[in-house]
């Protein structure tokens, strides 16, 4: 069986989609981690300001 090019094309695009889905979900979860990261820092900062106030 073959596949006409506008199929294909289809298919193409679905998986080009489907690429940058993946790639959001991935960099939102950096973005998550990154943000905690700087919490925890900022927490730790002013944890040591305080105990040398």
């Amino acid at each position: 069986m073959y596949l006409t090019e506008s199929a294909l094309r289809a298919q193409h695009t679905a998986r080009l989609d489907e690429a940058a889905r993946l790639r959001r979900g991935h960099y939102l979860a950096l973005a998550r981690r990154r943000s905690r990261r700087a919490e925890r820092a900022a927490l730790r900062v002013r944890l040591v300001l305080a105990r040398a106030l």
